[in-house]
Order: C-alpha cells, then structure tokens, then sequence
C-alpha cells in the first residue's frame, strides 16, 4: 500500500528550512527533516514536489527551491509617488512577503476586515490585517480586542478613565469596556489587493 506523504506538511517543513538558513537542504538533510530512512523517498518527494512547482533540480542534480515554495518576489529598485522621475530598473534583492511583514511567525495571524469603522485609518472592508498577539499595545496601537464578549478592531488608548477602544470613523463613537477586556494582538500591516 502506498505511503501517504502529506505534501502540504513536506512543503511546510521546506519553508521552514528555507527561512532559516536561506538554501536548500542537503539530501542527508532532507532525510532528517523528513523524517525517512532512505534517499529514495526523499527521490520521490521531489519528483512530486517537481512536477507541483516547488523545486527544480540544476544540471549537477542539485535541488533549488522556487519562488511558488520560498514567496520571493524581487525588489527592482523605488518609484517616485510625488513628481515622475527618471528611474532605470535596477534590481536590487529578493525578499519574501512574509519575510517583510511577519517579524514573529508563530505570533502572527491574519483577519479579513468587516465593517467602515478604521477606513480613516486606511483599513477598508475586505482588507487582511496582519496581527501579532504578545506584546502590550501602546498608545494609539491598532488593536484586535474582544470588549465584554465581542470582537473589534480599534485604537488602543488609556486616559484617566482607563481604556478605551477608538474606532477611525467620525460616523462611530469610541468603547468603554463595562465588564471585560482582552487584547487580542497588535496589526502589524494591512494587505489589500487592488
């Protein structure tokens, strides 16, 4: 019978890899990271992980780890947002996006936005935040926090009264906890696809 190899976990396990120290694994390494006691599973994994897209093999058989497994997106050099400028096209260094935007991964999820009340803070409806629970808010943080039982996305801010929740919206007024506060996470960025 054969063996189910749960790719998306294989894939998982890469990323890691990659993140970490910046190449592929060795095949000895994948043996180790894998889990298995023989080159030829891992032979078999990266023809699968091949044919899907993740991995290409160089003309030494050496494994390279593409862009669709790593999430490098090249940086080609800036762009001018107030008058136009000459720029050549200069490219400067790959990065991930998550590299870029997750400092702490284990610490970090996403939300899709509902609701107007942050749009004067350039959260729309529909955007994904970024958060990362751990750390304590500071003053005017955007926070995600659960306010006598419900979930919301304010302003941080303490005053002499304690906290309270500021929405970015003039069309909303600001939350007072009654009975309970709990600071779910910090965004940390906002994603939004045009």
């Amino acid at each position: 019978m054969p063996r189910d190899i749960h790719l998306v976990d294989k894939i998982r396990l890469l990323r890691q890899f990659w993140r970490l120290e910046r190449r592929a694994p060795t095949y000895a390494e994948m043996l180790d990271l894998f889990g298995y006691k023989s080159k030829n599973a891992v032979f078999g994994l990266l023809r699968k992980l091949e044919d899907a897209g993740y991995v290409a093999k160089d003309s030494n058989g050496r494994i390279a780890l593409l862009s669709k497994l790593t999430g490098t997106v090249r940086i080609l050099g800036s762009i001018a947002a107030g008058f136009p400028a000459q720029e050549e096209e200069q490219e400067a260094e790959a990065i991930t996006l998550d590299e870029y935007l997750v400092k702490n991964p284990d610490n970090t999820y996403m939300l899709t936005v509902r609701g107007d009340s942050m749009i004067n803070a350039g959260i729309m409806p529909g955007d994904i935040v970024l958060v990362e629970k751990g750390p304590r808010p500071s003053q005017n943080d955007i926070v995600v926090a659960r306010v006598d039982e419900e979930w919301t996305l304010k302003y941080y801010v303490r005053d002499n009264a304690g906290v309270r929740l500021e929405p970015a919206n003039p069309k909303y007024k600001f939350i007072r906890p009654l009975r309970s506060l709990e600071i779910g996470g910090i965004v940390r960025a906002v994603i939004r696809k045009y």
